[in-house]
């Protein structure tokens, strides 16, 4: 291998150059999905439902596929990005949350076929469709599926059977058709994301918490104790029910290979390069080695395997579901959130009014602030 000295600075830059290049961006807003997924969550708490609904639909236009064959995502996948370079969409559940959510609305806007629309395609967002590895495992998804189904005629016994099978938390009642309240809930902190490993490649999760474990519902001289239905800490490291760890082996393994032989050359070249005169064999042999393991150790730095961290950080730990009646006309509710010890954590006192002949009203109530 001949190579002249000034062939061998030549050879560097434009590979130092190239990297340079390849990490450069002048993106669009690669946060802008989590920053809707945030905001959505914080107008449902704060019962602004009119001002949830956009951010959610255009979050959701994205995860649709719109935009799914972006530049960011692609570029991503190679050597040279990191996975927060991507656009952000989040992991599975936290895919699932953003359909749910707006289930949740559409059933408020007295839609319950397009929320049934949405919790079927929360249930695509947590399964592998295309390897058929692992099967949504959500209770509460299949149970409002099928309660949705039967209230609007159809048979449901095959929804009901699966949350049933997939219920860890509690279980589960026959669906009453002739309830008009529908009430959903949400409990505690979610799951936060870390990175570990060598070069930061593996994702993992802290686990979410909660104070809250059960939720006592007063209204019309009725009184009714109803626990979450799912977890997503749970969720979050778990595939159809069995523990799992993200591992971005592949970007790790050539990162650790490229630099391990960039080490190895150099040396090598190093020593070869001093042991004869100049301009000998074992001298341009030594050079050879030298520019491989510069370029190596090039490559190596500029590949980066390091997991995306970025979270959507004001989710629940718990969701869940129950159904009421309720006499029409003006009621007091009161909520009780319960810690497991049967002391209140939190309550909530919601006006609510049932007005008959016009469908379910539907009530979202949070233990977060």
């Amino acid at each position: 291998m001949r190579l002249s000295r000034p062939g061998i600075a030549l050879l560097v830059g434009i590979l130092l150059v190239g990297c340079a290049s390849s990490n450069s961006s002048g993106r669009p807003d690669r946060d802008a999905v989590l920053n809707q997924y945030r905001t959505a969550a914080n107008h449902l708490r704060r019962a602004e439902f009119d001002s949830a609904r956009p951010p959610l639909d255009d979050a959701l236009l994205t995860l649709g596929g719109i935009t799914a064959g972006d530049r960011s995502a692609r570029q991503a996948r190679g050597y040279f990005r990191g996975e927060s370079s991507k656009s952000f969409r989040g992991e599975p559940y936290e895919r699932v949350m953003a359909y749910f959510y707006r289930g949740i609305l559409y059933w408020m806007q007295g839609e319950p076929d397009n929320a049934r629309a949405c919790f079927r395609n929360a249930q695509i967002q947590d399964s592998d469709a295309e390897k058929g590895e692992y099967q949504a495992d959500y209770a509460l998804l299949d149970y409002l599926d099928g309660y949705i189904t039967t209230r609007l005629g159809g048979g449901a016994a095959d929804s009901l059977q699966r949350a049933r099978a997939a219920a860890r938390l509690g279980s589960l009642p026959d669906y009453d058709v002739a309830a008009n309240v529908m009430v959903f809930f949400e409990m505690g902190r979610g799951p936060s994301k870390y990175a570990s490993g060598e070069f930061g490649e593996q994702l993992r999760f802290r686990a979410g918490s909660s104070r809250s474990a059960s939720l006592r519902l007063q209204v019309a001289s009725q009184s009714v104790s109803v626990t979450p239905s799912d977890d997503l800490t749970f969720q979050a490291t778990t595939r159809g029910g069995r523990v799992m760890d993200h591992v971005l082996a592949n970007k790790a393994v050539f990162k650790g290979a490229t630099d391990s032989f960039g080490n190895a050359a150099i040396v090598s070249g190093a020593i070869l390069a001093g042991t004869s005169g100049r301009r000998s064999s074992a001298d341009e042999i030594g050079a050879g080695l030298l520019v491989a393991g510069l370029l190596s150790k090039v490559v190596s730095a500029a590949t980066t395997p390091s997991a995306d961290t970025r979270t959507w950080d004001n989710l629940p730990n718990l969701i869940g579901f129950t159904s009421l009646r309720v006499p029409p006309g003006e009621h007091r509710l009161l909520a009780d959130f319960m810690d497991p010890a049967g002391n209140v954590v939190l309550s909530r006192d919601v006006a609510l009014t049932v007005v008959p002949g016009t469908g379910e009203t539907v009530l979202f109530l949070s233990d977060r602030p």
